[in-house]
């Protein structure tokens, strides 16, 4: 049973975002940049066993311009920050960022001068992945999540006006230094 007999005459509509989206989402060429124990994890995750080529994401690439995906993966040291910047700079839009492991999404047990207590204070965030260190699966999963947010996103002036709205909201965050927990 194919598509032919679900679409009245072969006739498909769809809007070019839609179209876009699924075609961003099925062809991910995420960058290498594995800094500790989670670099191993992302590295089973492309192996035979769970097969990151699946997705889209046969190849980790050397080369930040030929990636759309950075997968920070490990605590990143304040001489690393500038460095992982630079790449992020030098990867082409439309770019996302994934941050891997407890290290990368809030420092870890390492809340020392030496390691950036979180990789969104240097690049932009999409997914944080918990975990010290998360298994693979757990990696397919948030790419999986992430490809959902990918297939939703919007186009042009719609995806300038997403970006501006998300930006704002980030800056008039509380800061988490300033965070209590919740209270119900």
């Amino acid at each position: 049973m194919g598509i032919e007999e679900k679409l009245p005459s072969g006739v498909l509509l769809t809007t070019v975002e839609g179209v876009a989206g699924y075609m961003r989402k099925a062809s991910f060429w995420p960058a290498t940049f594995g800094l500790a124990c989670c670099a191993i994890e992302m590295m089973t995750s492309g192996g035979p066993k769970y097969d990151l080529a699946r997705f889209g994401m046969e190849v980790f690439r050397a080369s930040p311009r030929q990636a759309d995906l950075m997968i920070v993966a490990g605590r990143v040291s304040q001489k690393m920050a500038p460095v992982l910047r630079q790449i992020y700079d030098q990867m082409a839009e439309p770019k996302w960022v994934l941050a891997m492991g407890v290290c990368a999404s809030s420092g870890g047990m390492f809340n020392n001068y030496a390691i950036v207590q979180g990789v969104d204070h240097i690049v932009p965030v999409d997914m944080y992945l918990p975990g010290c260190p998360p298994r693979p699966e757990m990696l397919i999963d948030a790419i999986l999540k992430l490809h959902d947010q990918i297939q939703a996103g919007k186009l042009g002036v719609n995806r300038l006006a997403e970006i501006e709205a998300t930006e704002e909201a980030a800056l008039n965050a509380l800061p988490s230094s300033q965070m209590k927990g919740l209270m119900r």
